[in-house]
């Protein structure tokens, strides 16, 4: 089975962007894919703040499930016009070529359409930095097109919701054609 790894960048206990992962998650366990969800949560502050990591079992463990991962989802909140602040300490504790040879779904939730390009300005060029070359447009969603129901759940508007499922379907594309690519590639070498 091919595996996707979702990174959830808020600190939030509960998000919008964190919402969004287990939609997409629902629909990559349909089509046949296994899941895994790390949060920026799960790492203790003293490994996010200090970058006390060298020696960590958990983010050995979270290094480790990336690795293996065809394909990754990221999402964030935008703070102050970027990705999460928790996201970024996160991303800086990955090796260097973390996301080499993956399949990137970046997410992200905003206040307003303002920062509609935040994906583009904002978080992109780290996850270049990290060894990511097939990132996919992303998904980028405002208050107004994400709002809670009467009994809190997230809900998106018919337009969003489609976005959202071009998205998902792109990534199972993708990767599906990443994975067959290193099997041909393993059968001739």
């Amino acid at each position: 089975m091919t595996h996707i790894v979702a990174i959830a960048g808020s600190p939030a206990d509960k998000s919008k962007s964190t919402e969004l992962i287990d939609k997409v998650f629902r629909q990559l366990e349909q089509t046949g894919f296994t899941t895994k969800l790390i949060s920026v949560r799960d790492i203790s502050a003293q490994e996010l703040i200090y970058g006390a990591a060298q020696d960590s079992q958990s983010l050995k463990t979270i290094t480790g499930h990336i690795e293996r991962a065809a394909g990754v989802v990221i999402a964030t909140p935008v703070y102050k016009a970027a990705y999460s602040g928790a996201l970024k300490a996160f991303l800086d504790l990955l090796p260097q070529k973390a996301l080499a040879g993956k399949v990137i779904l970046p997410i992200m939730t905003a206040g307003s359409d303002k920062h509609l390009l935040a994906i583009d300005y904002a978080l992109k060029p780290v996850l270049s930095a990290l060894g990511a070359t097939q990132v996919l447009s992303g998904f980028f969603v405002s208050d107004q097109q994400a709002k809670r129901d009467q009994l809190g759940l997230l809900s998106l508007d018919g337009e969003t919701e489609q976005r959202l499922d071009e998205q998902v379907g792109l990534l199972v594309s993708l990767v599906r054609l990443s994975v067959s690519q290193q099997a041909v590639e393993a059968e001739i070498y």
